[in-house]
């Protein structure tokens, strides 16, 4: 029994000397871990700024009726395009017709008036400067006279007071040539001639600008309200998509900038420019308004509708770029990466990030070209221990052969 008991002991000693080894040897082995990873590489990348918008077309025109006629007739359709120009409807012209003959005849008359007045003036001043011109003459006849003794004080006095009544006729004559009143007349009727006449042209339509009919509200026989538009014409062969951007977004941008307009109207998006960034804010958003300008062949895009721009606010041509879902972000604000060593230990990594643009994004310290970060998986790592993490070994599986569809 002695014997029993000493070997029973024996084995439970060997058998905890072997559990201690075998605990040994799994505290030995190394942890490892399988993540996806990318390598850091330069390549150009944009910061794109992207908003909601509202189209709006090119330019545009209601056009409002000058005078209150009823409608004669309508040269154009919904959807005509026009020419700046271009004949688009007639109002009922008949009175202003009236108005502008009555207007004529009466300025005719009072050019005829002027021309009559202008006539007796010139006939009048002609005749008083010869009447001057004698006495004048008879004046310095006579002085000459009575310094030779052959004539009188009386014959001078007598030719002076000729020359003084000559004097005041002439004055009277430049009054009366003078023709301010019947040059009054005159433009008063040769105003209302053009105003008359502004009046007929008037009931004749034209378009301002080059585009489309897109609206006409009445018809023939209808008088147009007072203010209200008979036709609308927009110029469709550019579109303009107005959009509202948080302020700062908005201060990295400036006028001509590349941008696109998305939209469903348009199979893909339309190249265009930044033509507007407004100087003041929104009162009721406090966002800016920024205008993107796209040609619009095909009129593919409508006014009213929505769209989304696409605006390239900076470009980095040589810009060291990781995918997005690399990138840690802590409470603090700070931004990490887990970087895979060259013996395929991973280590956290600080990093300071530049442009973000969709799945990547731009490291500007922390990282070089070549350098291999952790992207699925890198939240898992960086919670570890950091005594565990040192001893983690990562492993990175190689991509499916084509055809190979056993993964």
């Amino acid at each position: 029994m002695r014997h029993i008991r000493c070997l029973a002991i024996g084995a439970i000693a060997l058998a905890t000397m072997l559990g201690a080894c075998s605990s040994n040897q799994q505290s030995d082995q190394t942890p490892t871990m399988t993540v996806q990873a990318a390598t850091a590489q330069n390549d150009p990348i944009q910061q794109i700024v992207t908003a909601d918008a509202v189209l709006y077309p090119q330019d545009q025109a209601a056009i409002v009726p000058q005078v209150s006629a009823p409608i004669r007739k309508f040269y154009v359709q919904r959807a005509s395009r026009v020419h700046a120009g271009e004949k688009l409807a007639e109002l009922e012209n008949e009175p202003l017709q009236g108005v502008y003959t009555e207007n004529q005849g009466g300025y005719q008359q009072a050019q005829a008036t002027y021309e009559t007045a202008l006539q007796d003036a010139q006939q009048q001043l002609k005749l008083a400067q010869q009447q001057l011109d004698a006495a004048q003459n008879l004046y310095n006849s006579r002085q000459s006279l009575l310094e030779q003794g052959a004539a009188s004080k009386k014959d001078v006095e007598d030719a002076r007071i000729a020359l003084t009544q000559a004097q005041n006729q002439d004055n009277l004559a430049q009054k009366q040539y003078n023709l301010k009143a019947a040059e009054g007349q005159l433009n008063a009727a040769k105003g209302k001639v053009t105003s008359a006449q502004a009046q007929l042209q008037y009931a004749t339509i034209t378009s301002p600008i080059d585009g489309v009919v897109t609206d006409r509200p009445y018809y023939v026989g209808e008088t147009v309200p007072s203010g209200q538009a008979i036709l609308t014409v927009m110029n469709l062969s550019s579109i303009v998509a107005r959009a509202h951007i948080a302020q700062d977004q908005a201060s990295r941008l400036k006028v001509g900038d590349s941008a696109t307009i998305s939209s469903t109207g348009a199979t893909k998006p339309l190249e265009g420019k930044v033509t507007l960034v407004s100087p003041a804010l929104d009162p009721n958003s406090t966002t800016v308004e920024v205008w993107v300008q796209a040609p619009n062949p095909g009129d593919r895009l409508k006014p009213g509708g929505n769209a989304r721009v696409d605006i390239v606010a900076q470009t980095v041509q040589n810009a060291l770029v990781i995918p997005a879902t690399a990138l840690l972000t802590q409470t603090n604000g700070s931004t990490s990466v887990v970087l895979i060593g060259t013996d395929n230990k991973p280590k956290q990594q600080d990093v300071k990030v530049g442009i973000r643009d969709g799945d990547n994004v731009q490291i500007t310290d922390g990282l070089k070209a070549g350098d291999r970060v952790v992207t699925a998986g890198a939240y898992e790592l960086s919670t570890e221990d950091p005594d565990v993490l040192a001893k983690t070994t990562v492993t990175i599986p190689k991509p499916a052969a084509a055809g190979d569809e056993s993964n």
